[in-house]
């Protein structure tokens, strides 16, 4: 993802602080041997077992760094990120996987109502295809964020301790071994870059193997990825979003983007506030949000994304990665229409 830091060196003086100051250990910590007490039984481990197993997850300074937001002030660009995913190398790679999973896409859209380039989409976005699926021991991540989570942002640990079980659940019931499983800074796990609880909450044994496997398996991510947006409200037949051009008022801008990605104005009431949508947009039933893609030191881009879109930003909540996501897609199956071949 982002290369190292260069090392930091203490200062002679200081040396004997720096070693007393040094965080112990996992397995001299109370609240890491709490944690398995509370949870062994459930887990299935024995008290020991657990403890043992968590002492040798280590805090990884690379983690702390990289689950951090970007530095105050930082410029939104969409054109700059959409052309980290919409590139020449991704899309061959996106036209390869969907040539060679053409069956699993089809069946996965027939079953879920998700089309095929929206699965698509996000495996190539979250992971090149199964290319770039993390290097970091999941435990590693896990533990880092759970008891060791970096101050300046708000305190996720509680979340990371809660996926940190579910991880732990999940090598017990699909016979991984804890200390060898590897994923992103955060814990993300295979093609579709599921977090442990996602994994245990809407992975499926989509080839029928008779186990659920995320991180070998592309047809269980496919299918996988499909039900967690059906499981998260994806209405078959819907479009992502519509083209939207926006008011000049100021006021009525503001009261338009107050909302951001969660759809809450009809198309009539889009109109009354001066915004002008798509005729197709004109005709939808359902709410809209208006989606604003800051483009640096340009004019920014918009769209009215509705609750496919929303259900999109269930996965990363990102209104830049849904449209990547969308983007990414939507140029694949033109590619295929137009007989593109990897």
């Amino acid at each position: 993802m982002q290369a190292k830091p260069p090392r930091q060196h203490a200062a002679p003086a200081k040396a004997k602080h720096a070693k007393a100051a040094a965080p112990h250990a996992y397995g001299e910590r109370a609240d890491v041997m709490r944690f398995a007490d509370q949870h062994a039984q459930e887990l299935g481990y024995e008290p020991a077992a657990l403890r043992h197993l968590l002492a040798q997850a280590q805090r990884h300074p690379r983690v702390q760094q990289l689950i951090m937001p970007p530095p105050v002030g930082t410029a939104k660009d969409w054109a700059a990120y959409r052309a980290r995913f919409v590139e020449p190398r991704r899309l061959a790679a996106g036209l390869a996987f969907w040539q060679q999973h053409e069956a699993a896409l089809a069946r996965a859209e027939e079953r879920y109502g998700v089309p095929a380039e929206i699965v698509a989409g996000i495996i190539g976005v979250e992971t090149f295809y199964g290319q770039i699926m993390g290097g970091f021991r999941v435990i590693d991540a896990l533990a880092t964020l759970s008891f060791d989570f970096p101050p300046g942002r708000k305190d996720r640990s509680e979340f990371f301790r809660e996926e940190l079980r579910q991880f732990l659940l999940l090598c017990q019931r699909e016979g991984l071994d804890p200390l060898a499983v590897k994923g992103s800074y955060a814990g993300a796990l295979g093609y579709g870059q599921f977090m442990p609880g996602s994994w245990n909450r809407h992975a499926v044994d989509f080839d029928a193997s008779g186990r659920i496997d995320l991180i070998a398996s592309p047809e269980d991510a496919i299918g996988s990825v499909a039900n967690f947006l059906a499981n998260h409200g994806w209405q078959r037949g819907l479009p992502t979003h519509f083209e939207i051009a926006l008011p000049v008022d100021t006021a009525a801008r503001a009261t338009l983007l107050a909302p951001d990605i969660k759809p809450s104005f009809t198309a009539a009431q889009l109109a009354e506030q001066g915004a002008r949508l798509a005729e197709a947009g004109q005709a939808h039933a359902g709410l809209l949000a208006v989606i604003e893609l800051q483009n640096g030191d340009a004019a920014p881009s918009y769209v009215a994304g509705s609750e496919n879109f929303f259900t999109l930003t269930r996965y990363n909540w990102s209104s830049y990665y849904a449209m990547a996501v969308i983007e990414l897609g939507r140029t694949l199956a033109a590619w295929r229409a137009a007989g593109q071949k990897p």
